[in-house]
Protein backbone atom coordinates (compact mmCIF):
# COMPACT_ATOMS: atom_id res chain seq x y z
CA UNK A 1 0.00 0.00 0.00
CA UNK A 2 1.31 3.08 -0.46
CA UNK A 3 1.82 5.74 1.88
CA UNK A 4 1.15 9.32 1.95
CA UNK A 5 4.04 11.22 1.17
CA UNK A 6 5.78 13.42 4.41
CA UNK A 7 5.38 16.84 2.82
CA UNK A 8 2.14 17.44 1.37
CA UNK A 9 2.28 20.37 -1.56
CA UNK A 10 -0.66 22.81 -1.52
CA UNK A 11 -3.66 20.65 0.90
CA UNK A 12 -3.58 23.70 3.39
CA UNK A 13 -4.10 26.14 0.57
CA UNK A 14 -6.51 23.81 -1.05
CA UNK A 15 -8.76 23.79 1.86
CA UNK A 16 -8.52 27.87 1.56
CA UNK A 17 -11.10 27.57 -1.81
CA UNK A 18 -14.43 27.23 -0.85
CA UNK A 19 -16.77 24.06 -2.34
CA UNK A 20 -18.17 26.39 -4.99
CA UNK A 21 -14.78 27.49 -6.14
CA UNK A 22 -13.61 23.46 -6.96
CA UNK A 23 -16.88 22.97 -8.77
CA UNK A 24 -16.02 25.98 -10.85
CA UNK A 25 -12.54 24.86 -11.50
CA UNK A 26 -13.67 20.96 -11.89
CA UNK A 27 -15.83 22.78 -14.67
CA UNK A 28 -13.11 24.99 -16.29
CA UNK A 29 -10.47 21.96 -16.05
CA UNK A 30 -13.20 19.40 -18.00
CA UNK A 31 -13.19 19.29 -21.88
CA UNK A 32 -15.43 21.23 -23.92
CA UNK A 33 -15.35 24.10 -21.71
CA UNK A 34 -12.14 25.94 -22.37
CA UNK A 35 -12.85 29.48 -23.07
CA UNK A 36 -16.23 29.33 -21.29
CA UNK A 37 -17.69 32.47 -19.70
CA UNK A 38 -16.39 31.94 -15.45
CA UNK A 39 -19.74 33.04 -14.72
CA UNK A 40 -21.45 30.19 -17.28
CA UNK A 41 -19.02 27.55 -15.14
CA UNK A 42 -20.11 29.13 -12.15
CA UNK A 43 -23.79 28.98 -12.84
CA UNK A 44 -23.66 25.47 -13.82
CA UNK A 45 -22.25 24.78 -10.61
CA UNK A 46 -24.14 25.95 -8.61
CA UNK A 47 -27.00 24.45 -9.98
CA UNK A 48 -25.45 21.17 -10.16
CA UNK A 49 -24.23 21.34 -6.63
CA UNK A 50 -28.14 22.76 -5.39
CA UNK A 51 -29.61 19.72 -7.60
CA UNK A 52 -27.10 17.18 -5.79
CA UNK A 53 -27.64 18.31 -2.83
CA UNK A 54 -31.38 18.41 -2.66
CA UNK A 55 -32.03 14.78 -4.55
CA UNK A 56 -33.34 12.55 -1.82
CA UNK A 57 -31.46 9.44 -0.95
CA UNK A 58 -31.90 6.89 -3.56
CA UNK A 59 -31.17 2.62 -3.36
CA UNK A 60 -27.67 1.95 -2.65
CA UNK A 61 -25.30 0.62 -5.37
CA UNK A 62 -27.09 -2.99 -5.53
CA UNK A 63 -23.05 -4.64 -6.54
CA UNK A 64 -19.96 -3.22 -4.84
CA UNK A 65 -16.50 -4.81 -6.23
CA UNK A 66 -13.45 -3.92 -4.08
CA UNK A 67 -10.25 -3.58 -5.69
CA UNK A 68 -6.78 -2.31 -4.33
CA UNK A 69 -4.98 -0.54 -7.95
CA UNK A 70 -7.17 2.51 -7.56
CA UNK A 71 -4.10 4.59 -7.07
CA UNK A 72 -1.75 3.06 -9.96
CA UNK A 73 -5.47 3.79 -11.94
CA UNK A 74 -6.22 7.42 -10.68
CA UNK A 75 -9.47 6.17 -9.36
CA UNK A 76 -11.32 5.83 -6.16
CA UNK A 77 -14.28 4.85 -7.43
CA UNK A 78 -16.27 3.85 -10.62
CA UNK A 79 -19.62 3.32 -12.12
CA UNK A 80 -20.11 0.95 -14.76
CA UNK A 81 -23.43 -0.28 -15.68
CA UNK A 82 -22.77 -3.04 -17.84
CA UNK A 83 -22.64 -5.97 -17.95
CA UNK A 84 -24.21 -5.31 -14.69
CA UNK A 85 -24.51 -2.15 -12.83
CA UNK A 86 -21.77 -2.07 -10.67
CA UNK A 87 -19.22 0.13 -8.02
CA UNK A 88 -16.19 -0.49 -8.21
CA UNK A 89 -14.48 0.42 -4.64
CA UNK A 90 -10.81 1.13 -4.65
CA UNK A 91 -9.99 0.39 -1.17
CA UNK A 92 -6.22 1.60 -1.47
CA UNK A 93 -6.97 4.89 -2.80
CA UNK A 94 -9.78 4.99 0.13
CA UNK A 95 -6.88 4.01 2.75
CA UNK A 96 -4.89 7.09 1.37
CA UNK A 97 -7.32 9.30 1.69
CA UNK A 98 -8.17 8.60 4.96
CA UNK A 99 -4.60 8.96 5.93
CA UNK A 100 -5.04 12.39 4.16
CA UNK A 101 -7.72 13.45 6.11
CA UNK A 102 -6.08 12.31 9.57
CA UNK A 103 -2.39 14.06 8.07
CA UNK A 104 -4.31 17.58 7.29
CA UNK A 105 -6.72 17.13 10.53
CA UNK A 106 -9.81 17.31 8.92
CA UNK A 107 -11.94 15.04 10.75
CA UNK A 108 -14.10 17.66 11.30
CA UNK A 109 -15.28 17.54 7.71
CA UNK A 110 -14.68 14.19 6.72
CA UNK A 111 -15.39 12.17 10.38
CA UNK A 112 -13.67 8.34 10.18
CA UNK A 113 -16.38 6.03 8.53
CA UNK A 114 -17.70 8.58 6.32
CA UNK A 115 -15.51 8.20 3.19
CA UNK A 116 -16.68 5.16 2.26
CA UNK A 117 -20.45 5.81 2.94
CA UNK A 118 -19.52 9.27 0.78
CA UNK A 119 -18.10 7.13 -2.09
CA UNK A 120 -21.02 4.92 -2.74
CA UNK A 121 -23.23 7.64 -2.05
CA UNK A 122 -21.68 9.57 -4.89
CA UNK A 123 -21.63 6.57 -7.28
CA UNK A 124 -25.23 5.78 -6.77
CA UNK A 125 -25.52 9.48 -8.42
CA UNK A 126 -24.17 8.73 -11.18
CA UNK A 127 -26.53 5.97 -11.88
CA UNK A 128 -29.45 7.51 -11.40
CA UNK A 129 -27.75 10.10 -13.61
CA UNK A 130 -27.03 7.85 -16.06
CA UNK A 131 -30.92 6.55 -16.18
CA UNK A 132 -34.28 8.00 -16.21
CA UNK A 133 -36.51 10.83 -15.06
CA UNK A 134 -33.42 12.29 -12.79
CA UNK A 135 -31.29 12.66 -15.74
CA UNK A 136 -34.40 14.93 -17.25
CA UNK A 137 -34.74 16.40 -13.81
CA UNK A 138 -31.02 17.51 -14.12
CA UNK A 139 -30.30 18.96 -17.16
CA UNK A 140 -33.94 21.03 -16.73
CA UNK A 141 -31.82 22.02 -13.44
CA UNK A 142 -28.72 23.07 -15.12
CA UNK A 143 -30.41 24.92 -18.12
CA UNK A 144 -28.05 24.56 -21.01
CA UNK A 145 -30.01 25.58 -24.15
CA UNK A 146 -28.08 23.64 -27.21
CA UNK A 147 -31.61 24.44 -29.89
CA UNK A 148 -33.91 26.58 -29.65
CA UNK A 149 -37.05 26.55 -32.59
CA UNK A 150 -39.89 29.05 -31.25
CA UNK A 151 -41.36 27.86 -28.35
CA UNK A 152 -39.74 24.63 -28.15
CA UNK A 153 -35.91 23.93 -26.70
CA UNK A 154 -33.94 21.45 -26.37
CA UNK A 155 -31.25 20.78 -23.31
CA UNK A 156 -28.13 19.53 -23.87
CA UNK A 157 -25.69 17.88 -21.05
CA UNK A 158 -22.71 19.75 -19.53
CA UNK A 159 -19.43 17.86 -18.95
CA UNK A 160 -18.82 17.51 -15.44
CA UNK A 161 -21.47 18.73 -13.85
CA UNK A 162 -22.56 15.08 -13.00
CA UNK A 163 -19.37 15.13 -10.67
CA UNK A 164 -20.53 18.19 -8.91
CA UNK A 165 -24.14 16.49 -7.92
CA UNK A 166 -22.71 13.37 -7.15
CA UNK A 167 -19.98 15.42 -4.81
CA UNK A 168 -22.82 17.41 -2.98
CA UNK A 169 -25.00 14.69 -2.96
CA UNK A 170 -22.48 12.45 -1.01
CA UNK A 171 -21.13 15.44 1.32
CA UNK A 172 -25.16 15.45 2.10
CA UNK A 173 -25.44 11.94 2.61
CA UNK A 174 -22.54 11.43 4.58
CA UNK A 175 -22.68 14.33 6.67
CA UNK A 176 -19.64 15.63 5.50
CA UNK A 177 -18.69 19.48 6.39
CA UNK A 178 -16.97 20.12 3.25
CA UNK A 179 -17.27 19.07 -0.37
CA UNK A 180 -15.56 15.51 -1.41
CA UNK A 181 -14.30 17.85 -4.04
CA UNK A 182 -11.84 19.27 -1.60
CA UNK A 183 -10.41 15.94 -0.79
CA UNK A 184 -10.23 14.65 -4.08
CA UNK A 185 -7.88 17.41 -5.60
CA UNK A 186 -5.70 17.14 -1.85
CA UNK A 187 -5.86 13.68 -2.86
CA UNK A 188 -4.67 14.99 -6.76
CA UNK A 189 -1.92 16.83 -5.31
CA UNK A 190 -0.67 14.25 -3.02
CA UNK A 191 -0.42 11.42 -5.75
CA UNK A 192 1.11 13.55 -7.89
CA UNK A 193 3.61 14.76 -5.54
CA UNK A 194 4.64 10.96 -4.98
CA UNK A 195 5.08 10.36 -8.64
CA UNK A 196 7.87 13.67 -8.74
Amino acid sequence: MTAVPAELPRGREIAAVDDLDLAVRLLADTPTHEGRDPELLRRWARAADAFGSTLPAGPPPERVEERDDGLDRGLLARYRSRPVPTVELYTDTLAAAERLVRRYGWEHWYPPGSLRVAVLAHEAVHERLHHGPVRAEFRRALGHEVLRVGRLRRLGHVAGADEVAAHAHARRAAGLGRSPLLLTAALAAAVDHREK
